[in-house]
C-alpha cells in the first residue's frame, strides 16, 4: 500500500504519504487563500521526501470536509484526478474525523472547525475514532447545552471561549492523522466512502437578485 492524502477543508493545505504501516512523509502549510497553489507542490514535495513516484501510489484519500467551497474544491478535484490518472480507487473522509483522530483523546470530546460567519463546523466523539452525530454548521452559542463540559479541538474552539472554555489543538487537520485513520479502516475492512463534498450551506457566491439576462438580438 501507498496511501497519498490531502486536505483543503480548513486553512490547512495538507499532505501525506502512508505505506501501510505508517505515515513516511508530509507536508502542512495553513494558507487560507493558496490553497490552489500550495497543493501541488506539497503533494510532490512529500513524494520526494519519501523517495516515492506518483504512479506509486495505490489509493488516494481525501478530506471531504464539512468546509468553505472554494478550498474544499481544490483537494476533491485534485484527489479525483489523481484516481483517474493513475487507475486507483479515491476515498472520503471526513474532515473533522481526521481532527478527531490527530486529538487522540479518550473520553467523549467535540471537535469544531471555523466556519466562519460566526460559525462552526462540528461534531460530537466518544474517542478519537467514533464519531457519535453527524457533522453540522451552527453558531457557537446555539450549541453550548449539547457541548457543555466537554474538551473541544479545531480552529472553531479555540476561536469561541465562551462556548468551548477546554479548547486546545490541534488548530487544523493534518493528512497524516488522515491517513493514518483511512488506513486503519481499511485494515479492518471497512468500506471508505467515495470522495463526496460535506458543504452544509450554500456557497457564499450568489446570482445576484433582478439579474436580467441579456440575449442577442
Amino acid at each position: 500500500m501507498l496511501l497519498l492524502a490531502l486536505d483543503t477543508a480548513t486553512p490547512a493545505v495538507t499532505v501525506a504519504l502512508h505505506d501501510g504501516t505508517d505515515v513516511i512523509a508530509s507536508s502542512s502549510q495553513v494558507d487560507a487563500r493558496r490553497h490552489g497553489e500550495l497543493l501541488l507542490p506539497a503533494v510532490d514535495r512529500v513524494l520526494t521526501e519519501a523517495g516515492q513516484r506518483l504512479d506509486a501510489v495505490t489509493a488516494v484519500v481525501a478530506g471531504t470536509g464539512p468546509g468553505p467551497y472554494t478550498g474544499l474544491r481544490v483537494g476533491l478535484m485534485t484527489a479525483d484526478t489523481f484516481g483517474l490518472a493513475l487507475g486507483v480507487p479515491v476515498y472520503g473522509v471526513c474532515t473533522l474525523d481526521g481532527l478527531a483522530r490527530a486529538a487522540d483523546l479518550e473520553g467523549p470530546f467535540v471537535v469544531a472547525t471555523d466556519a466562519r460567519r460566526k460559525e462552526v463546523y462540528w461534531a460530537r466523539y466518544a474517542d478519537s475514532r467514533t464519531r457519535l452525530t453527524d457533522p453540522a454548521v451552527d453558531r457557537p452559542a446555539d450549541i453550548a447545552e449539547q457541548v457543555a463540559g466537554l474538551p473541544a479541538v479545531g480552529a472553531g474552539a479555540l476561536l469561541y471561549p465562551d462556548t468551548f472554555p477546554r479548547a486546545h489543538e490541534p488548530e487544523h487537520v493534518s493528512a497524516a492523522a488522515l491517513a493514518r485513520l483511512a488506513a486503519e479502516r481499511l485494515a479492518a475492512g471497512e468500506e471508505l466512502p467515495a470522495p463526496r463534498p460535506l458543504y452544509l450551506r450554500r456557497p457564499d457566491a450568489q446570482v445576484p437578485k433582478n439579474y436580467k439576462v441579456v440575449t442577442p438580438k
